[in-house]
């Protein structure tokens, strides 16, 4: 990599008539590889949503995931947001694609198939954060391959909040909607379809040290006992908390060239990158799970209460909420994703107990001895930043009528003092009775 007016030029070589190597192109591939040493798919999520009359499944035990662009979504003052999507082909909800993606669902343990179109330009990749799956399966742009048409596979071992995403020009693609959620749970979740959409469901837990979780099972993780290290809840919310710069998204966001120098230009010399703004990341709207957060920038807003996510979203499971409204002396979970580009913090009106970071469970063996489940009490603002996941359970005899907050940062100059900003407060209504 050169910097600009360095004086060093690097040679790029032309990519035309390249398109059978499946990476680095600007146009949608004309084939894409194989998918090396094909299994049988077993995720039972495609054919338990079908069975509930939520969409027509293709290909047995397989999702049908489509990257599209063009999608038109609303912000807080009701103009327009251009975004692209990704979408279920299969299930009624989602085929137009949805903001964000589709939830995915998926038992620990199965063969898990996502057949894999990038249906417009450009190309695209999906990447399961903090899954590992083979190389070619893993969706890293450059490293892997660029897709036309491919069907990743890949085997869950950890129950926990993921996410998947583009990957082609994550600065791009993550930016303008590219995602969705990804929950591994455990290997009996979908065993019984009369309980399989709805709770209590179970999550990957180390609690001997809270005994306020009731059901808590510690066990043998070699016995093979599908609950062993997990906990039941009996209600669940989603967090997805985003921001967008609407300049990118309705004027250079759909523009795959603008993000890169033309063929045959010299890196670092002839780049236009910054001339498109790229640079210069400016939030103006912002999101809570696809709810819009009401008011200008720097005004606090409310969500709405009783926001649920439909099933056809949710792998058939019924109930998933965004607003917390549930009975006291009962098991909570929050699944809380950082989507946004800066940094975000945040902050309970209750006593939470922190089970995983990341997707990997706190406390649970082959790691036990380097983490550990902890307490963060009601009003303690928990800071973290782009890609990282939270999973907080609550439990609480006491009744609540407040809100929860996530409080989005200007991190340009973060390590000047005085120069870091909360740009947006969004309020969560928590309602506990």
């Amino acid at each position: 990599m050169a910097l600009p007016n360095s004086g060093i030029i690097i040679p790029r070589r032309s990519i035309a008539g390249m398109e059978g190597m499946w990476a680095k192109m600007w146009d949608p591939p004309k084939e894409s590889p194989g998918t090396p040493e094909l299994l049988t798919p077993t995720n039972p999520v495609p054919a338990f949503m079908e069975s509930l009359g939520l969409g027509d499944v293709k290909v047995p035990n397989t999702v049908q995931l489509a990257l599209t662009e063009g999608i038109t979504i609303t912000g807080w003052n009701g103009a327009p947001l251009v975004i692209m999507a990704v979408g279920d082909q299969d299930m009624d909800a989602s085929k137009g694609g949805t903001y964000p993606g589709t939830i995915l669902r998926v038992p620990r343990g199965v063969i898990f198939h996502a057949e894999t179109q990038g249906k417009t330009s450009p190309p695209h990749t999906i990447h399961w954060h903090g899954i590992e799956p083979t190389p070619m399966n893993d969706g890293v742009g450059h490293t892997s391959m660029e897709i036309g048409k491919y069907t990743y596979q890949l085997q869950p071992n950890f129950i926990g909040s993921y996410f998947y995403h583009c990957h082609r020009n994550t600065v791009q693609h993550f930016e303008m909607g590219l995602f969705g959620f990804l929950i591994i749970e455990p290997p009996d979740a979908y065993a019984n379809p009369l309980t399989a959409g709805g709770y209590p469901r179970r999550t990957a837990a180390s609690l001997a040290a809270f005994p306020q979780f009731p059901g808590f099972v510690a066990g043998d993780l070699a016995s093979g006992d599908p609950h062993a290290y997990t906990v039941p809840y009996d209600y669940e919310a989603l967090w997805v908390c985003d921001d967008m710069d609407s300049y990118w998204h309705n004027q250079i966001g759909l523009e795959a060239r603008a993000w890169y120098p033309a063929i045959l230009n010299r890196p670092g010399v002839d780049d236009q990158f910054w001339h498109g703004h790229f640079h210069d990341f400016n939030p103006d709207n912002w999101f809570i799970t696809g709810v819009v957060v009401p008011n200008a920038p720097g005004v606090l807003g409310t969500i709405p209460p009783n926001v649920v996510v439909p099933p056809g979203l949710n792998g058939g499971v019924t109930g998933m909420q965004v607003s917390v409204n549930a009975q006291r002396g009962k098991t909570i979970l929050v699944r809380a994703l950082c989507a946004s580009y800066n940094s975000m913090r945040v902050t309970f009106p209750v006593d939470v107990v922190i089970i995983a970071w990341d997707g990997r469970a706190l406390g649970v063996p082959p790691l036990a001895r380097y983490s550990h489940a902890y307490r963060v009490p009601a009003g303690t603002p928990i800071r973290y930043s782009v890609a990282r996941r939270i999973d907080a359970l609550i439990r609480t005899d006491t009744a609540v009528n407040a809100f929860a907050t996530v409080e989005f940062f200007d991190t340009r100059g973060e390590n000047v003092p005085g120069r870091e900003r909360i740009v947006k407060t969004a309020r969560i209504p928590f309602v506990i009775n």
